[in-house]
């Protein structure tokens, strides 16, 4: 495997990329759903058939992450066990099921003149999707982009390279079995920053979209660079607002379950804000139930009057991802003071907020501009798979054209299919 390549090497290697995923993108845009379900079905089998070689290759890539000083949370977004190969064959087949949403019609309408206008779903083209330590990536959005009948290019981490071409080895083997091109789902078999490059000026035209998933810096790169649309997936600032009204064992269930189940995840709970009010009743036990399992609190000076072992929160704290065992924890005035927390140092990806007061709910709801708000449960919901749409690439967190988990339906576009009986504008 080659570590650095020659500029122009990568440049010719990317070219050939796209041409070929263009080529195999127009065999998909009109392929049957029986024939990309087969796939799926395939791969999955191929998949659990390739657990071995997978796991082989993941144990040398975690030996290399650990040898890199990598964090415990990265480690265990890169690391694969057999039942993390198996989650990633089951939920190819949850793909099966999905509706296929390629020619859908999303409405349709008569004109006064007899014209009959329909608005269809059609794929986006090429899709390129940059991404860091998560290897069940490149089977969830190479299995996504398939069911929506475009063509994808993945670009892993240097992080998990074996694991993601152990992986795509099995995709591939899907694809044949069932008869669509194997450059359906490609995948960058170079570490070379400069191939990211390639793909952010669009492949020679052949590239239709990138969607990063991966850290700050990763993602800024490319939506500073990109000439072509971005799905933009920036980090998961999550926040949980403790109301007045909220039911003291709920709220210690879904604290904890939000912020311990997985750090590692971009649903993750990051900051904790407590209502005034409730700040001597509930935050206490809240808080005692964290540092029962480990988890660090940093907080504010009113929290660390009221409970102990708490560290000091700097300024920074509010604005970090911590993907760890750590929590940062205010106490607010209001409800105003919380969504004004979260406008500051929130990144519009997902916030929540604990309350028995639908009306205060409603307004949170309302008023708090991220993919996802909600609403007495686990932030750990943000995700594709629990929102019933499957595996997901990732959490869109901008405005246009696909917002939140980034699934099938969110992988196409659409045209307009106008039907006429000889009608000529006068």
């Amino acid at each position: 495997m080659l570590d650095k390549v020659e500029a122009d090497t990568t440049e010719a290697l990317m070219a050939e990329i796209g041409q070929r995923a263009r080529a195999a993108g127009r065999i998909l845009a009109t392929a049957p759903t029986d024939v990309k379900n087969s796939a799926l079905s395939e791969m999955a089998k191929a998949v659990r058939a390739a657990t071995p070689e997978i796991l082989a290759g993941n144990k040398l890539d975690v030996e290399a992450m650990t040898a890199n000083g990598q964090t415990a949370a990265f480690l265990d977004r890169g690391t694969l066990t057999e039942d993390r190969v198996e989650a990633i064959a089951r939920a190819l087949e949850d793909i099966v099921a999905l509706d296929d949403p390629v020619g859908d019609v999303i409405a349709a309408w008569d004109r006064p003149n007899g014209l009959k206008i329909e608005r269809v779903r059609t794929p986006l083209g090429v899709i390129g999707v940059i991404y860091e330590s998560r290897p069940n990536v490149t089977a969830d959005a190479g299995a996504l982009c398939l069911k929506a009948g475009n063509a994808v290019v993945l670009r892993g981490g240097s992080d998990t390279i074996r694991s993601n071409t152990a992986i795509h080895a099995a995709l591939r083997k899907g694809l044949a079995a069932a008869g669509l091109p194997q450059d359906a789902i490609q995948i960058v078999p170079v570490t070379d920053r400069a191939a990211v490059g390639e793909m952010l000026r669009g492949l020679n035209g052949n590239l239709d979209v990138i969607v990063p998933r991966g850290g700050r810096s990763l993602v800024e790169r490319v939506q500073t660079e990109a000439r072509v649309p971005v799905f933009a997936h920036l980090e998961g600032l999550v926040h949980i607002f403790l109301d007045t009204s909220a039911d003291l064992q709920k709220s210690i269930d879904i604290v904890v379950n939000s912020k311990l189940r997985r750090t590692g995840i971009c649903g993750s709970l990051e900051t904790l804000l407590v209502h005034k009010g409730v700040a001597h009743s509930h935050m206490p036990a809240i808080i005692s139930a964290l540092q029962e399992q480990g988890c660090e609190v940093r907080g504010d000076a009113v929290v660390r009057d009221i409970c102990e072992n708490i560290v000091p929160a700097s300024e920074d704290d509010w604005s970090t991802e911590y993907l760890d065992k750590i929590l940062s924890v205010k106490v607010v005035d209001d409800l105003d003071a919380a969504m004004l927390h979260i406008t500051r140092y929130g990144s519009n990806h997902t916030d929540c907020i604990l309350t028995e007061d639908q009306a205060v709910a409603d307004r949170f709801q309302a008023e708090v501009d991220s993919a996802i708000v909600l609403h007495n449960a686990s932030t750990q919901y943000a995700d594709g798979g629990e929102f019933g749409m499957g595996a997901e690439i990732g959490i869109a967190t901008g405005r246009m054209h696909a917002r939140g988990p980034v699934g099938v339906e969110q992988l196409t576009s659409f045209k307009y299919k106008v039907h006429g009986q000889g009608q000529t504008r006068p």
